[in-house]
């Protein structure tokens, strides 16, 4: 595999990651000034946002919500968040400071802080140029504001069946991967027997859940991550009360690398950069088109709305749960940096067992598990919008969910820089197209944003009609059949004083 690893690192990713970096920041940057940061000043309604529940009511007060397809706000949170919150935010953080230094989470922080922009841009776009299917279920992402919004339907064919192969196959291996890394870990033993036993648990457990449709996955990630993610949370806080007294050194090292103004052996400030960069991409994914396929799903009254809440994803991935990863291992005993003894979820395992005792090694076991399995859950997901995108054969998706299984149990068996350095490539390239694709939208976004706060300042609850912009060509769902589309009456009776004050 050493011949493999050496390929797809230098050959692939020694190109492609020249590139996605510059996109990344360019694009953060384009966006947040064009939308005057709407990342930082829209915070709270960030929060307003995500609580949210579709309120359409027939004349009984019946909830039509179900008639009418579509998922809460905060259910669409789950789906992304599932496919953003696993391995990434424990075992990617580690890898990026046992390879990058500490340094490498700076840079974590300030894609994330940037990417937020991006992030509101993408999500917002797919709300706009949703579709629904024959059981009412609504659908949307990269690939149809590529073919509605641009009438680019070649990039739009190519980036779906590149995000179906990523989420479905590659990044489903990297979930595998770690939880074998993990339960290795535990049990001190690297034995095939052992990846064999973890392959055919979370290969069964896959097969078992992806056969459900949307609603089952939906229902899972719902309970699964707000739980291991809160748990991994405290138990990370408890570590940084535990060192209170190292703080104050361990954020001068992370900024000093950063920048340059510490040095630590084996990572440079290019290797930090280009660390945080992969990973900060890998976990809150701004920018790289997977997260739209998520927000599109929502029944929410204004596009916007879902841009919001997949910007708080993108905070809470990694300004929070990303964080706590790294205070646990900077925090914990001193780390080997450089490609000589690259570590992933290993090295947060034997940081928190120094710090809370030996049973913190198998707490990240059982925390890794879940929320890598709830990404195996969301990735496919992610996977399965796009390839319905490209094809409604009930046969090639049974065979497409065949061969996430296939990758599941590969993940389990393939070498730790093989199996990330395969998701950086793809990750990358995806990045990449939808970034082409959402600069040119961008000022579609900006018009939704300035309609959505003229709403706010009328004192009423933003609702979205194709009719607002009639420039906006090929709108399906946004006609006023959506309950939660309608306004209630004590917002018409605002909007008609706010016209005429007499």
């Amino acid at each position: 595999m050493d011949a493999a690893t050496t390929f797809v690192e230098d050959s692939l990713n020694g190109v492609i990651w020249n590139l996605v970096p510059w996109f990344l920041v360019a694009a953060g940057v384009y966006f947040g000034l064009r939308t005057l940061f709407v990342q930082i000043r829209m915070v709270p309604d960030m929060f307003k946002a995500v609580s949210e529940r579709p309120k359409g009511k027939d004349r009984e007060g019946r909830d039509l919500d179900e008639d009418y397809g579509g998922l809460s706000a905060f259910k669409a949170f789950t789906i992304s968040a599932a496919s953003r919150v696993g391995t990434g935010n424990i075992a990617g953080v580690a890898l990026a400071i046992s390879i990058g230094g500490p340094g490498a989470v700076f840079w974590m922080w300030m894609l994330a802080l940037l990417g937020g922009a991006t992030a509101f841009v993408e999500s917002t776009l797919a709300q706009l140029w949703k579709t629904k299917d024959s059981d009412g279920n609504y659908h949307g992402g990269p690939a149809y504001y590529m073919t509605r919004g641009l009438g680019w339907k070649p990039l739009a064919v190519i980036f779906s069946a590149f995000l179906a192969v990523t989420y479905g196959f590659v990044y489903n291996a990297i979930q595998t991967n770690s939880i074998a890394e993990a339960v290795g870990g535990s049990l001190g033993s690297d034995s095939v027997a052992l990846k064999a036993v973890v392959a055919g648990v979370i290969a069964v457990l896959t097969a078992l859940i992806i056969f459900g449709g949307v609603t089952r996955i939906a229902s899972w990630t719902q309970v699964i991550v707000p739980f291991m993610a809160g748990a991994y949370i405290l138990i990370g806080i408890a570590v940084v009360v535990i060192n209170w007294r190292e703080i104050p050194g361990m954020v001068e090292l992370i900024v000093g690398h950063a920048i340059g103004l510490e040095q630590v052996a084996g990572a440079g400030v290019g290797a930090a950069f280009a660390q945080g960069m992969r990973r900060g991409l890998f976990s809150n994914e701004a920018g790289m088109g997977s997260a739209p396929n998520a927000a599109a799903t929502a029944t929410v009254s204004h596009p916007v709305k879902q841009g919001l809440v997949q910007t708080l994803g993108v905070y809470f991935d990694t300004l929070l749960v990303c964080s706590i990863t790294a205070f646990v291992v900077l925090l914990g005993p001193a780390v080997t940096f450089g490609r000589d003894d690259i570590q992933g979820a290993s090295l947060t395992q034997s940081a928190l067992a120094d710090s809370v005792g030996a049973w913190g090694a198998h707490a990240i076991t059982f925390i890794l598990f879940f929320l890598a399995f709830s990404s195996v859950i969301g990735n496919y997901y992610l996977a399965q919008a796009n390839l319905q995108y490209l094809t409604d054969s009930k046969s090639a998706m049974t065979v497409f969910r065949l061969v996430v299984i296939g990758f599941v149990v590969f993940g389990a068996f393939g070498s730790v820089p093989l199996v990330w350095a395969l998701g950086d490539t793809m990750a990358g390239l995806l990045a990449i197209f939808n970034i082409i694709a959402i600069v040119p939208l961008g000022g579609v976004a900006l018009k939704l944003l300035k309609n959505f706060n003229q709403q706010r300042r009328q004192g009423v609850d933003p609702v979205f009609h194709r009719d607002m912009l009639p420039e906006i060509a090929n709108v399906e769902y946004w006609d006023g059949s959506d309950p939660v589309t309608r306004r209630s009456e004590e917002d018409r009776i605002a909007i008609r004083q706010d016209r005429d004050p007499r």
